[in-house]
């Protein structure tokens, strides 16, 4: 075994990723952590003096896999705007030693729409046809390629107030999806949507899920913002809430966190998480009204795939 670690930049990651079967890896984890074979710490937020930045660790350990680590994402306050990267750190439970440094920048981006895509697998009604997807950036891009193929889509349709002078995005989209819909209004991509997916990096509400005309599913990520959220908070007395992991994202999730403190919702209204739907302890939901998912992002999710990429390291 090496002294000091592999290090993977960016690019290698992205090209390491490629040869992996990402949800099936997190679907994995998931049930290691049902089964007590995993450990997953709530974040750690740690402020820098005067106002400069912060930075956030997220820990994990898989004890199957031999592994521990961590992954932490600084935000760096500058005059020309804020500077975020991300790198995880693996770490072998039998020697104690580093086995990886990786760039965690695509690890980030395919673990947040491959958790997604977990989720909407176990939870949106197996008839689901129409498809909506908010946001075109890196992140919505992964989710559009992760769920593409998980259902019998009729419709997926898109939007993002940037795409109509963005040609190069829309022709990137399309090579990932041709049945893809531009659509022109926030309101034509919702119409009769099943299932949609908040993909933004919004501070505030993107949709108010009473708008929409018949129970779905609706899928929120997080982004950097303190107490960001994409939907309304108070709207989450009114859903079937679930998240990825219901013992850490309801301190980190803002719409969980403001709904508790104005709205009178409890975190005890949480259904299920992705351990407790992917070892079958919570049944998948009826659609009698709209079902929420929200994930903050787990460390264990990244040092999943940390691993995978270090199993296929030479």
């Amino acid at each position: 075994m090496p002294s000091t670690p592999y290090v993977i930049n960016q690019t290698q990651a992205r090209e390491l990723l490629a040869q992996v079967d990402v949800p099936q890896i997190l679907r994995k984890l998931f049930r290691d952590l049902a089964a007590g074979q995993a450990v997953q710490p709530a974040q750690q937020l740690v402020e820098f003096p005067q106002g400069a930045g912060d930075f956030i660790n997220y820990l994990g350990v898989l004890a199957e896999d031999g592994v521990y680590g961590i992954k932490t994402s600084p935000y760096i306050v500058r005059e020309q705007g804020p500077l975020v990267t991300a790198w995880t750190l693996l770490m072998s439970m039998q020697t104690g030693q580093p086995l990886m440094l990786c760039d965690a920048g695509e690890l980030t981006t395919a673990r947040t729409a491959a958790t997604t895509a977990v989720a909407v697998d176990a939870l949106a009604p197996l008839t689901a046809n129409r498809l909506a997807i908010i946001g075109s950036g890196k992140v919505a891009q992964a989710h559009l390629h992760y769920v593409k193929g998980l259902r019998d889509w009729q419709s997926i349709s898109l939007y993002s107030p940037s795409l109509s002078e963005d040609l190069e995005t829309v022709s990137l989209l399309k090579t990932i999806e041709p049945r893809l819909t531009i659509a022109q209004s926030l309101e034509a991509a919702i119409s009769d949507a099943d299932v949609v997916m908040l993909c933004t990096s919004s501070a505030g509400p993107v949709i108010d899920p009473s708008s929409l005309s018949k129970p779905a599913l609706i899928t929120s990520i997080s982004t950097n913002a303190p107490r960001a959220h994409e939907v309304p908070p108070q709207s989450l007395n009114d859903m079937q809430v679930f998240c990825d992991y219901r013992l850490t994202t309801p301190g980190s999730a803002g719409e969980m966190l403001i709904a508790g403190e104005q709205h009178g919702w409890d975190k005890s209204a949480i259904v299920g998480d992705l351990a407790d739907l992917l070892s079958e302890k919570v049944q998948r939901p009826d659609y009698e009204r709209h079902v929420f998912f929200r994930s903050i992002g787990l460390g264990l999710e990244d040092i999943a795939l940390a691993h995978a990429i270090y199993r296929l390291h030479p």
